[in-house]
């Protein structure tokens, strides 16, 4: 979980300077190859396992930094929200229905033939990137229209084939390598970073201990059971990334027709309002667009938090702490109450996934054009809040069990809550300065 978070500071930075595209193939590359030492590496070697692990981690975390660069560069803020909540299903997906194919690897064929199935997943997205996938840097294909050099465009360009392509008009200018840690200076970046790390730790908590938790709770599953357990946050998870992203386009929109309202009510009669005055950067509420429901979604967090926590305890029905777990990542049972009551006030949407999609989605609207580097920040702020609590969820487990230590962790997300009202508060001075340094 480390090299989790620092690997995406080196990469992330770069593909905001050389481009998306050389750089995910570097990443996925990496991946394949460390897994064929993986699958390959003696049994007494674990300094060897740690490395190539390291090494692992380095080239799979990076892709996620970089997928977040690509939605900045190709999405404006109305479209945003959905554009990521549809992007993170894969990096969601992926961890929940892995231990289920690992338990199955494992139990059938022995541990190394994980690593060979992940060697063969990653080797065909590379070819699948190399194939199809266009360069998407503004700095060097603008909107799409400028012709790039020869590394930069796929092999089979299906996307924009047709369009007219101009050559550059003249030398890119190369900056200085970008020092990504720059953006924890910004104070509302900062605490949203924060805000997020502290969910998304709690989050890991409860993946991290599944699987002992489990085995001591219900003695009744297998390696291969257990497995099939983490579809439950699996299906929370995709189920909240896609209305995730679609309610944060909802709320952009909520605010926007407000602002235009007040807007049309001080112009004199027949005077008409353009829509792209009230939602430039200057003008618009971003911070309120975004987090306006955050709030209610902490609330829900919290209690399905705790409440997981002690039906483990009492070691209930195992559909009760897997519901919990599908109730604090997703928000299918709020959709309807959301679009009910929305139009007059905010309320109940997204959970754990609702509040991590939202404050990357305002990271990346906060700096759009640095969208790799927010998100390896983003990564390493997070893995390391996450990698500090899982490195000590044992112990705590001991000392407190595990519906006190569930209690714990639904203080954490309580202790965050108040974070969001201080980005609202001092988000749109923070961007002013940044404006009036940029000009």
């Amino acid at each position: 979980m480390v090299f989790q978070g620092v690997a995406p500071m080196l990469w992330g930075p770069l593909s905001d300077r050389w481009g998306r595209r050389p750089i995910f193939l570097a990443c996925l590359l990496t991946l394949a190859l460390s897994c064929v030492g993986l699958a390959l590496i003696p049994v007494d070697a674990y300094w060897a396992l740690l490395l190539l692990r390291c090494l692992q981690a380095a080239g799979s975390a990076s892709t996620v930094a970089l997928g977040a660069g690509v939605i900045g560069d190709i999405s404006v803020a109305a479209e945003r929200g959905g554009f990521y909540g549809l992007y993170t299903l894969g990096p969601l997906f992926g961890p929940a229905i892995g231990p289920v194919i690992g338990g199955a690897l494992s139990d059938g064929l022995g541990w190394r033939a994980i690593f060979w199935f992940i060697c063969i997943g990653s080797a065909l997205c590379f070819v699948f990137l190399v194939l199809f996938m266009p360069e998407t840097l503004r700095i060097l294909v603008g909107n799409g229209s400028i012709l790039p050099s020869p590394i930069y465009r796929p092999v089979i360009p299906v996307i924009g084939r047709g369009r007219v392509q101009l050559q550059p008009s003249g030398d890119r200018e190369i900056k200085s390598y970008p020092n990504p840690l720059r953006i924890l200076t910004y104070p509302d970046v900062l605490i949203l970073l924060l805000f997020n790390g502290m969910v998304c730790s709690v989050f890991y908590g409860v993946t991290a201990s599944l699987s002992p938790l489990f085995q001591d709770a219900y003695p009744f599953l297998t390696q291969t059971t257990i497995g099939l357990c983490f579809l439950a946050i699996g299906g929370g998870l995709v189920i909240g990334s896609l209305t995730t992203g679609k309610l944060l386009d909802r709320d952009y929109q909520v605010i926007k027709q407000r602002l235009l309202k007040a807007a049309q009510e001080q112009l004199p009669d027949g005077g008409v309002v353009d829509p792209e005055d009230v939602t430039k950067d200057e003008c618009f509420p971003i911070e309120e667009a975004r987090l306006r429901t955050v709030p209610f979604y902490m609330v829900f967090i919290i209690i399905a938090v705790a409440g997981y926590g002690w039906c483990i305890k009492q070691k209930v029905n195992i559909a009760g702490p897997l519901l919990l777990q599908m109730i604090s990542v997703s928000n299918h049972l709020y959709v309807a109450l959301y679009q009910h009551c929305s139009q007059r006030k905010p309320t109940v949407g997204c959970l754990g996934i609702g509040v991590m999609n939202t404050a990357q989605t305002l990271c990346i609207d906060l700096l759009p054009s640095q969208g790799s580097s927010v998100a390896a920040c983003n990564n390493v702020v997070r893995c390391s809040l996450s990698a500090a609590l899982i490195s000590v969820i044992d112990l705590i487990l001991r000392a407190l069990n595990p519906g006190w230590t569930y209690i714990l962790f639904a203080g954490i997300c309580l202790l965050a809550m108040p974070l969001i009202w201080v980005v609202k508060h001092i988000g749109p001075s923070c961007r002013a300065k940044r404006r009036l340094r940029d000009t």
